[in-house]
């Protein structure tokens, strides 16, 4: 299965998500690529791909924490929380380090965070941003969400740059919005950069423009080098790293391709990564109700 893996690409600022998805389906000819985890045009950084039978692994990828770098603009407060919106309020004056440095310490740990109104969540089968552009604002209930760390980087008013570790589900379009509104100034986010996404870090990821070039690369005379794209693909497994793992042998393997439970020779519990001999991701297992046999959750292997 060597089109059974992740991409750990950097996306620059402009194109969407879903366009960085085609540009990789035409690029590896792979028909099946999903994102784990969004990111608006105007934000750059860790996107994490899955490819082919990976995509069944986007759930455990997307519930993952992430970290930002954010730009946030104080006197200005706009429809979309960011600086592609209409400005809805301005001239707010400008706070003072010290005030923002109290006002940050009521966003941290577990907060009650309503999403923007120009998102894509879901209200009785529309999404509100569909709402909002057609004049009819979108009624969004608060939701429970951490932020671990918000830290100040820099402040030279009015951009104020902090860091920020949170949950799965944080928007930090909202974040900034709440911050401009609690110091009674107005802001949006101007600027938002992904560093990590789960243990993912940025440091990582592949450029766009240098995975595009080697779309286009020959086979490598290194028989041990994969060609072209290929050698930026991970391995399916590290989407799950930190699942415990069972190592199973040809004729188990050929048990779960057939569907077939797997007997324990301990007591066994919640789910595993089932490996093959070399370490590639076969399925994921779930303890059976009575502790002594795994039978398939997900298997991925034709």
């Amino acid at each position: 299965m060597s089109d059974f893996g992740l991409l750990i690409v950097d996306k620059p600022v402009g194109p969407t998500s879903h366009q960085i998805v085609h540009v990789v389906r035409k690029g590896t000819g792979i028909r099946k690529v999903g994102h784990a985890g969004t990111l608006d045009p105007r934000a750059s950084g860790v996107l994490v791909l899955c490819l082919g039978a990976a995509t069944r692994l986007s759930e455990y990828l997307s519930a993952s924490d992430k970290a930002y770098r954010a730009v946030v603009r104080f006197g200005e407060a706009t429809s979309t929380f960011d600086a592609d919106g209409e400005v809805t309020a301005a001239g707010g004056a400008i706070p003072s380090l010290p005030a923002i440095e109290r006002a940050l310490g009521g966003f941290r740990g577990r907060i009650d965070q309503t999403p923007p109104p120009f998102s894509a969540i879901k209200i009785q089968g529309q999404k509100a941003y569909q709402l909002a552009r057609r004049g009819e604002p979108p009624v969004l209930r608060a939701r429970p969400i951490e932020i671990r760390r918000l830290a100040i980087l820099d402040y030279t008013p009015p951009d104020l740059s902090l860091e920020v570790e949170c949950s799965a589900g944080t928007y930090i379009r909202s974040l900034a919005h709440d911050l401009g509104q609690k110091l009674g100034s107005g802001a949006h986010l101007s600027a938002l950069r992904r560093t990590a996404s789960g243990h993912f870090r940025l440091e990582e990821a592949v450029s766009l423009s240098e995975l595009e070039a080697a779309f286009g690369d020959q086979p490598a005379e290194d028989p041990g080098r994969p060609p072209g794209w290929r050698r930026h693909l991970r391995p399916a497994s590290e989407a799950l790293r930190g699942m415990p793992a069972v190592r199973l042998d040809p004729a188990e393997v050929e048990r779960l391709r057939n569907g077939s439970r797997l007997p324990s020779a301990s007591p066994c519990a919640g789910m595993v990564q089932a490996l093959d001999g070399e370490g590639g991701l076969i399925a994921i297992l779930q303890a059976a109700p009575d502790g002594r046999s795994w039978h398939p959750h997900k298997v991925f292997i034709p």
